[in-house]
């Protein structure tokens, strides 16, 4: 009996291995096959130094202050003029509101569907304190060591100029695209796009114009980044989440600390006790949508057991999804997150406040909303504490996420097939784009909105990212520029889809 069982259990094994092996080798490559392109002729070093005087203009925005360094703002439209005459000679320049700029390159086809690329011209503040802590001084927009050192060398200026510099070189060439092309630089992105991005893609709305394809700024060519994946990966974001913060207030009995109310009854012990609940029940996660996609076209580019788990995860998916839960950067993109980013009460050591504040910020992912994620508060806050006891709402600005940008279009395979041209090496995969960009407001006139920046990143320089010593290399940047000379060559060409 036991002989029979062992073989039993042995003949399982064989057949599951067996099934393993089939259904990791039925997994084959999903990357498109391309000839990788010459490098174009890019004068680094001029583009480099042209990059690093626009690094100097502190253009840091304000969701307050409107008006906050508009004289840097101006400055920098002005250096803009004098560095791509070429640019504002021939296409046409308009002001959008007070700020933001959006470029019309007309095209000579009118019933081809016009084409955008954008970037943002604000930056993120310095954080007090940190000055000292930069290797080169933030606004000094120095080239050093290969690279264009600076607040805004990467985030954003590095995609609007190298934008500029691809059409300026176009326009010398003679090329004139058949598609028209906007360039689209909002000035408040970093604090929303009200201001800047709402209102360009609201005035071409109102023109009644619908956008091809749209790109900006996202995700990256990330080298070392992802476990098992031995080339640099290529994400191109199809979708980001979206955004919402919901202030929650409890109720109590103000006193004085000798004489404390009933254990789990003051304000600050029943917000303890929401918040404790909030972050312990966080809204369920899964390897669905863009992550399924995402790692199901990566999953046959990996070695050892990362590519059977992933070619597997009708078996292994529970493993796989705890680990990636593990991280915060995979954990975002599974679920809707949930982060406690402020709490507010009492104002004296020995006294009993009579309210307690905080605020949850939610990153809402494809498929929820922000009706259910509010509900999901609510409910949870209630089984901690008792539902006369607070009250919540959302602030002002929550959006839900994005529209998905298809994968399976020929918009998307456009520009996939552009990244494997320009960067050869690199693998390219559908991605969800965690944090906002300007792009978000531009859904109702497109349906092939994608978040990429053509930067090769590791997980060095992800940490410069909105942090210290931010840089971009000049070689790095000068791959931006031949990235954008060919995606605005191919994709302007009115049959290009």
């Amino acid at each position: 009996m036991i002989r029979k069982i062992a073989l039993g259990l042995l003949a399982v094994l064989v057949v599951l291995v067996a099934v393993l092996g089939i259904n990791t080798a039925r997994k084959g490559s999903r990357q498109l096959v391309v000839a990788p392109l010459a490098a174009a002729k890019v004068d680094e070093a001029g583009a480099a130094a042209r990059l690093a005087e626009a690094v100097r203009l502190r253009t840091v925005s304000s969701r307050d202050d409107a008006a906050l360094n508009t004289d840097q703002f101006k400055q920098f439209h002005a250096l803009l003029q004098a560095r791509f005459p070429k640019v504002h000679a021939t296409l046409r320049r308009e002001l959008v509101g007070d700020l933001n700029l959006l470029y019309t390159w007309q095209g000579t086809d009118p019933k081809a569907r016009p084409i955008m690329f954008m970037a943002h011209q604000d930056v993120v503040p310095i954080a007090p304190g940190t000055e000292g802590d930069w290797q080169v001084a933030p606004f000094a927009g120095e080239i050093k060591d290969g690279f264009v050192w600076g607040r805004g060398s990467w985030d954003d200026k590095g995609n609007l100029m190298s934008e500029l510099e691809a059409v300026e070189q176009l326009l010398a060439s003679g090329f004139q695209p058949e598609r028209t092309v906007y360039l689209a630089f909002g000035a408040d992105e970093e604090v929303g796009g009200l201001r800047g991005a709402a209102k360009i893609a609201a005035l071409l709305k109102e023109r009644k114009v619908q956008l091809d394809f749209v790109i900006d700024e996202g995700l990256l060519v990330l080298d070392g980044i992802l476990p098992g994946l031995g080339k640099p990966a290529a994400m191109i974001g199809v979708a980001e989440k979206g955004y919402m913060s919901v202030v929650l207030k409890m109720a109590a009995t103000p006193g004085h600390s000798s004489m404390p109310p009933p254990k789990g009854t003051s304000a600050i012990a029943m917000m303890s006790a929401a918040l404790k609940r909030l972050d312990d029940e966080q809204l369920p996660g899964g390897l669905r949508g863009i992550a399924g996609e995402m790692f199901d076209t990566l999953a046959p580019e990996m070695g050892g057991f990362s590519r059977v788990a992933l070619s597997n995860l009708w078996l292994f998916g529970p493993v796989v999804q705890k680990q990636l839960e593990g991280a915060s950067s995979t954990n975002a993109m599974l679920r809707t997150t949930t982060a406690l980013t402020i709490v507010n009460a009492g104002n004296k050591e020995n006294v009993l406040p009579g309210r307690a504040e905080a605020t949850v910020n939610f990153r809402i992912l494809p498929g929820d909303t922000k009706e259910q994620v509010l509900e999901h508060m609510r409910t949870q806050v209630s089984k901690a504490v008792s539902s006369d006891k607070f009250e919540l709402f959302a602030l002002p600005g929550a959006v839900n996420a994005s529209k998905v940008a298809p994968t399976d279009s020929n918009q998307y395979r456009l520009l996939n097939t552009t990244i494997r041209e320009v960067f050869p090496d690199a693998l390219v995969a559908p991605g969800l784009m965690i944090a906002g960009t300007d792009s978000i407001h531009y859904g109702e006139i497109s349906d092939h909105v994608f978040k990429f920046s053509p930067v090769r990143a590791n997980a060095e320089d992800l940490k410069r990212f909105h942090g210290t010593n931010e840089r971009l290399s000049a070689a790095n940047y000068a791959d931006a520029i031949r990235f954008y000379l060919r995606l605005i060559g191919q994709g302007s060409k009115a049959q290009a889809f």
